[in-house]
């Protein structure tokens, strides 16, 4: 079973940001408490008695929100980059893969950016469980997991339809489930999917490259050739 934790960056409906991104890390569930485990470390360093308490989202840690404004910002850019290494590139691509849709949003005038981005997620990671299987006979499904505060009922009907009406490609086969809403504050794996957003987020928004540089080489790729990235400008 692969996880697919899914979480978004930028907003729909501010006219000031130009992005929208909706992008995720897939996880052999072998490994999932493993980078929990080094995520948790990240956590340590900035809450000793109960790291528990703290939750590792880009914007907050950057910007100094939420309660984290009360750590130097060099440590917080710092703890970034690492929860990024642990989780992500420390394990790619055996275990773990990142998938991404980048949507310009003046781009697709008319078109809903989620539903635009979610086509390409979910269809990208169908593709890659696919692919598992009949290229290197590992029978595998998959699950999406979303931070519950994404538009639940509308990634619901979605993901309803890509299985029974199809998408722009097909329909999809390979996942175990409907996507599932979870408390980000219980999953540091969601978390991770947050850092992995904003990555994307701040490299096409501002053309910081100072978290996207830890990942880039980390997107689903098979034959030289990248399929787990779509960037729509």
């Amino acid at each position: 079973m692969h996880l697919f934790y899914v979480d978004e960056s930028g907003s729909v409906t501010d006219p000031a940001q130009r992005y929208f991104v909706l992008a995720g890390v897939a996880v052999f569930e072998r490994k999932t408490h493993w980078i929990e485990q080094k995520l948790n470390e990240v956590a340590l360093r900035f809450s000793p008695a109960d790291p528990h308490a703290i939750e590792l989202h880009g914007s907050p840690m950057r910007a100094g929100r939420d309660g984290w404004k009360a750590h130097p910002l060099p440590d917080r850019l710092t703890a970034i980059k690492d929860a990024l290494q642990f989780g992500v590139a420390d394990h790619c691509p055996k275990g773990v893969r990142l998938f991404g849709a980048v949507i310009r949003k003046d781009a697709i005038a008319g078109q809903d950016p989620v539903t635009h981005a979610f086509e390409q997620l979910t269809s990208r990671f169908d593709l890659f469980l696919k692919r598992l299987h009949h290229k290197h006979q590992d029978s595998q499904r998959g699950i999406m997991l979303f931070d519950e505060s994404s538009t639940e009922q509308r990634i619901q009907t979605l993901a309803r339809e890509f299985k029974y009406t199809g998408h722009t490609w097909g329909k999809t086969s390979n996942y175990a489930e409907v996507p599932v809403f979870l408390d980000s504050k219980a999953s540091r794996l969601i978390q991770l999917a947050d850092l992995v957003a904003y990555a994307l987020f701040r490299f096409h928004e501002y053309g910081d490259n100072s978290f996207y540089d830890v990942i880039k080489s980390c997107f689903d790729t098979e034959g030289g050739v990248e399929h787990g990235l779509y960037v729509r400008t």
